[in-house]
């Protein structure tokens, strides 16, 4: 897996278990698996941001994400 797909696959990661921890924790529950893809998400992202030579600026981001989807679109 390169350093681009694991930051587009961690970022939605992370944007997807947000609602389900605000979910779980409205219902009364504990967040367990939501909690544990947050961690997820929160590793493959910064395993990226370490692992690319150079690193990712924030105004690269929107471009890796499309970079990343015309990969598997085309």
């Amino acid at each position: 897996m390169d350093y681009d797909l694991a930051l587009v696959i961690g970022l939605v990661l992370g944007v997807f278990s947000v609602p389900a921890v605000v979910s779980a924790l409205s219902d009364g529950h504990v967040p367990r698996v939501a909690s544990f893809s947050i961690v997820a998400a929160g590793a493959l992202v910064v395993w990226s941001v370490t692992g690319k030579p150079g690193g990712y600026r924030i105004d690269q981001v929107p471009d890796v994400i499309a970079k990343v989807v015309a990969r598997f679109i085309y």
